[in-house]
């Protein structure tokens, strides 16, 4: 995608982001503080062998077409980040970032590496909660529980489950992201059955340790609780049932056919009431009056799953803070590209605050 870029900006930043699937890469000019995207570049992350071409091809474009010259980028990754945000592993791509690899090779003086749900909480600052283009609010906020500058927190659910707490900088008027792994914290089960899928996903999974949430809310959390229902309860096959069984991609079929095949729509049961009650632990962990917000390809998909009784049921499932809970605005992210405005705005504020500006 291509957008006309008719005026000059004081300073413009790189912006990537790297997924299993696409790789995105956007140049935004600042201007009082605030990233505008001018043109974006995609390219399908199998294709690359590393970042580098990508950038390189990218800075060629900017320079010839808007005689732009940028010299600092920061990369969402989904993967395993240094403490020091100059290398990363990722995860389900066979390359891996090293910061000091891309200056080398390519004319950026500075490249930070943040995690990918980081990226998202940048993003957010962006977003237009009142443009169903960006937010799909399930409840909005009431005007009588805290400020604007209240806590806020993201979490999503996709190839793994990501999290991040957002805090308020005053100073740089905009809400700044706090990296997390509560994704892999312990999954607290409730009852037998929901014991007897832990001990199933760990012989499915060959695991020895405490589940996690992940390994519930994610795109394999998905197909290990329709095992689970198909093993257990000796469900009917269907015609669905034969596209799954036959499908790479099982997520996404039990993803499409939850409302036509009894065992998909059973499997989207408990997954939403296990989203609900990670919300929940999460929104209570952080005092998140500024609201919850939920990223992802899953949620992004299947929106209604956050506006049912058994999200809301279970959101306000606990013995102390019901109170809380009832008032917590929720809200689910649409925008594909919030990953990468969030890119964009992460290099701004790193350049900005290094300008000391």
């Amino acid at each position: 995608m291509q957008k006309t870029q008719k005026k000059k900006f004081s300073y413009y930043v790189l912006g990537i982001d790297i997924g299993g699937t696409n790789t995105n890469l956007g140049i935004a000019g600042v201007e009082n503080s605030k990233p505008f995207l001018l043109f974006t570049q995609n390219y399908k992350t199998i294709q690359l062998d590393s970042l580098v071409p990508a950038i390189q091809k990218t800075l060629a474009f900017a320079k010839n077409k808007y005689n732009i010259e940028v010299d600092f980028a920061c990369i969402g990754a989904a993967g395993v980040v240094s403490p020091s945000c100059d290398s990363a592993e990722l995860t389900n791509v066979e390359w891996n970032l090293c910061s000091k690899e891309l200056i080398n090779k390519t004319s950026l003086n500075k490249v930070t590496i943040i995690n990918d749900f980081q990226t998202i909480g940048y993003g957010l600052n962006l977003l237009d909660s009142n443009n169903t283009k960006d937010i799909f609010q399930v409840r909005s906020k009431k005007s009588d529980i805290g400020s604007l500058n209240e806590t806020k927190i993201i979490l999503g659910a996709g190839t793994g489950l990501g999290k991040s707490i957002l805090t308020y900088d005053k100073n740089f008027n905009a809400y700044i992201p706090i990296p997390s792994e509560g994704g892999h914290a312990d999954f607290p089960a409730q009852n037998n059955l929901e014991m007897k899928l832990i001990e199933y996903v760990k012989t499915l999974r060959g695991i020895s340790q405490p589940i996690s949430y992940e390994e519930l809310l994610s795109g394999r959390g998905l197909e290990s609780i329709y095992l689970f229902i198909r093993d257990t309860k000796a469900s009917k096959e269907t015609k669905y049932t034969k596209d799954i069984d036959n499908a790479i991609d099982k997520a996404s079929l039990i993803s499409k056919y939850k409302n036509l095949d009894e065992t998909c729509k059973e499997t989207f049961h408990l997954f939403t009431k296990f989203y609900a009650r990670c919300a929940k632990n999460f929104v209570l962990d952080t005092l998140a009056r500024g609201g919850l917000y939920i990223a992802g390809g899953i949620a992004a998909k299947n929106k209604e799953i956050f506006t049912s009784k058994e999200f809301t049921t279970e959101f306000e499932n606990a013995y102390n803070r019901y109170d809380l809970l009832k008032t917590i605005p929720i809200s689910v992210i649409v925008n594909y590209d919030v990953s990468l405005y969030g890119a964009c705005y992460a290099a701004m504020y790193e350049l900005l605050n290094n300008k000391n500006l």
